[in-house]
C-alpha cells in the first residue's frame, strides 16, 4: 500500500494487540487518521510464549532487539518414543509484551491515537470511520456484533519455575513438549527461568497439566492463562472487517498466531479501503492451509500417542505452514 495511494480514511481498530498496532502503524504512514481502543489499561499480551518465526522481522524489523535466545529444535516426546524436529526457518524468544508495546510507540509515532481502558460494547458509528477493523481478540465484539459464528477454542496455561538449585542461567536450543490429547506440554528453559505450558481442550487442559507438574515435582508461579481461538472467519462487509485472533487465525499445530496474524494484516494494507478484496485474498491463501495442517495435526496427535513406532525419529519442517 503506498503512502496517499487512497484518499484519506477514518479507521477504527477495536483492540490494541500486535495485529492491531501493527496496522495503525502502517495505515497511519500511509496517510490515514487511525484511533486505537483497546480495553485494557496497558498495552501488552503476557499469556504467550513468544516464540517466533524470522518471518515476524520482515513485518517488524525493528523487533530484533527484543530477541531472547534462539531456538534450533523442538524435541517431542511421545509415550514410547521421542521425535526431534528441526525448523527450516531460524526461530526465536522474545516477550510478547515488548513486541507490543514496541509496535505501539512505532504506531504512536506514525500518529495514530491509542485510547486505553476504552471496553467497546457497540460498533462505533458509520458517521464517525470511514472503517472498522475488529482486532479485538477470540471474544471479538466485532465479530458478536455482525452475527459470526464462533471459532473452536483450546486452552493456553503457561507457568514458570526457578531452575534447579545452584545451576547456572539458561541458554536454551531446544524446546521440550509431551503430546496430550488434543494438544501438548512444553517447557523452555529461558535465561532465568523455566517456562512450563499446556495447550488442550479447555474441559481437560488444567488438570492434565497440574498432573504433570504433580509428576515432575514441578512448582509453578506466575501462572497465566488465555483462550486460543481456532478457525477463519472474515465477514462479507465493504466497511468492517477483522484480523488476528478475532479471525481465529492461529496455527492449528502450536497455537501460535503472531505470524499468520501479521500475514493477513498485510493482505488488508495490500488491498485496503477494499474489505472485500482482502477477504477474497486471504481465504485463498489461508484457508487450504489451514485446512491442511487441522487433518496433518489430528494425523500427528493420533500416531503419537497411538503408533509412535511408525514415525520418523526426526524430521524438518517449516514452523509457520505444513503446506
Amino acid at each position: 500500500m503506498e503512502k496517499n495511494q487512497f484518499a484519506s480514511k477514518k479507521v477504527a481498530i477495536i483492540g490494541g494487540g500486535i495485529s492491531g498496532l501493527y496496522l495503525a502503524w502502517k495505515l497511519a504512514d500511509a496517510g490515514h487518521r487511525v484511533k486505537v481502543f483497546e480495553k485494557k489499561k496497558t498495552l501488552g499480551k503476557k499469556e504467550c510464549s513468544g516464540l517466533v518465526s524470522e518471518r515476524v522481522f520482515n513485518f517488524i524489523p525493528q523487533a530484533r532487539k527484543l530477541i531472547k535466545t534462539q531456538i534450533d529444535f523442538v524435541l517431542v516426546h511421545a509415550p514410547r518414543k521421542t521425535l526431534k524436529i528441526n525448523y527450516k526457518e531460524k526461530f526465536y524468544i522474545l516477550d510478547h509484551e515488548d513486541l507490543d508495546r514496541e509496535v505501539a510507540l512505532l504506531a504512536k509515532a506514525a500518529g495514530v491515537e491509542i485510547v486505553l481502558g476504552q471496553d467497546i460494547n457497540e460498533l462505533p458509528a458509520p458517521a464517525d470511520f470511514d472503517r472498522v477493523i475488529g482486532c479485538d481478540g477470540y471474544n471479538s465484539i466485532v465479530r458478536r456484533k455482525l452475527g459470526l459464528p464462533s471459532p473452536t477454542f483450546r486452552l493456553g496455561i503457561q507457568g514458570f519455575c526457578a531452575p534447579p538449585r545452584g545451576a547456572q542461567p539458561v541458554h536454551p536450543a531446544g524446546v521440550h513438549t509431551w503430546v496430550v490429547p488434543n494438544g501438548f506440554i512444553w517447557e523452555i528453559p529461558r535465561v532465568d527461568r523455566i517456562e512450563y505450558g499446556i495447550m488442550a481442550d479447555p474441559a481437560d487442559a488444567r488438570r492434565i497439566f497440574e498432573e504433570f507438574c504433580r509428576r515432575k515435582n514441578l512448582t509453578i508461579e506466575d501462572v497465566r492463562s488465555s483462550i486460543v481461538p481456532q478457525g477463519f472467519t472474515i465477514p462479507k462487509n465493504s466497511a468492517i472487517t477483522l484480523c488476528g485472533d478475532a479471525v481465529g487465525l492461529t496455527k492449528p499445530w502450536s497455537g501460535g498466531g503472531i505470524a499468520w496474524g501479521l500475514m493477513a494484516a498485510d493482505m488488508l494494507l495490500s488491498t485496503f479501503p477494499d474489505f472485500l478484496a482482502y477477504r477474497k485474498k486471504a481465504r485463498k491463501f489461508f484457508l487450504p492451509k489451514i485446512i491442511f495442517s487441522k487433518a496433518s495435526t489430528r494425523f500427528g496427535y493420533f500416531m503419537a500417542l497411538k503408533l509412535p513406532w511408525l514415525l520418523p525419529a526426526r524430521f524438518t519442517i517449516r514452523g509457520d505452514f505444513l503446506l
